[in-house]
């Protein structure tokens, strides 16, 4: 009887997951479909014209589509040359000692702090040096909040990847060690090749919470509706110019935003279905 009860309970949870997921696509695209039936799904997507005055509305996403992915791959560029360090410290290097345990327990403290904080501590200490360097006229903008995501985003894939890194054989390790490698090597032959699809996978994750991240980028960016033209002006993501707006927006403005949110959603799953392909390769070579 309880075998037959505990079954049930996970047959209707595997059930409810793709019924969430549908109903949430479903949900998406029944309320955007104002605004690609009024522009055309590609039109939408690449027109870069948002102008919301009345009579004359016109409606693109082109500058929130590329401010969203120049903010998160410019954040992941900055991240793994100190994320990854980090989980090689804390993971291999220095495993089981008292200072990659307190490191660790900063990381894990830092990687749980609300995005708000970040958002906060960006305007008002980041922000101001960037004025000071004269690397934005207001201090604010597409280098800014990817900078910003960075630090946001460096703990989260740091945690994951010490984890993966962790979960190597020991064996494998010290066997190389007794062939005559050195620790470099042995990082670089036993310990990537192991973890690396770990690795990578931690580095997606990280991709997916920058990609939706929103008050951090909308308190950084400088949320102007233009395409950015250099990484220091200001702009918007898609996160940011819902958040921006939507409070206020009805009719086609609002469908023309919650189509944004649909194309939010499918470029993250499109990412997350190109680092799993890339993974799956990676473990069967």
């Amino acid at each position: 009887m309880q075998d037959k009860i505990f079954r049930t309970i996970l047959i209707l949870s595997a059930i409810i997951i793709p019924i969430i997921g549908g109903g949430i696509i479903y949900s998406l695209t029944e309320d955007a479909s104002s605004a690609f039936e009024e522009f055309g799904f590609w039109n939408f997507i690449f027109s870069d014209d948002w102008n919301y005055t009345p009579g004359k509305e016109s409606y693109g996403a082109l500058p929130f589509i590329t401010g969203t992915l120049l903010t998160t791959f410019l954040a992941l560029i900055f991240c793994i040359p100190f994320s990854l360090p980090v989980a090689l410290f804390v993971g291999e290097y220095f495993r089981g000692t008292k200072i990659a345990t307190a490191l660790s327990t900063v990381t894990d403290l830092l990687a749980g702090i609300p995005s708000i904080i970040y958002g906060l501590w960006g305007f008002y200490a980041l922000r101001p040096i960037f004025m000071e360097l004269e690397i934005s006229p207001q201090g604010s903008g597409i280098l800014t909040a990817a900078f910003v995501l960075a630090i946001m985003i460096v703990p989260y894939a740091a945690s994951l990847s010490s984890e993966f890194i962790k979960m190597v054989p020991s064996e494998l390790k010290e066997g190389a060690y007794a062939m005559g490698a050195t620790r470099a090597e042995v990082i670089r032959r036993v310990v990537f090749p192991m973890a690396g699809s770990g690795v990578f996978s931690a580095y997606i994750l990280a991709i997916g919470r920058a990609l939706g991240e929103t008050m951090t980028v909308t308190m950084l960016i400088g949320n102007t509706n233009q395409v950015p033209d250099s990484l220091t002006t200001t702009g918007n993501t898609m996160a940011s110019i819902i958040a921006n707006q939507f409070g206020e927006a009805d009719g086609l403005k609002l469908s023309s935003l919650i189509a944004i949110g649909l194309i939010l959603f499918l470029i993250t799953a499109i990412i997350n279905m190109i680092g799993k392909i890339l993974i799956r390769r990676a473990q069967h070579v």
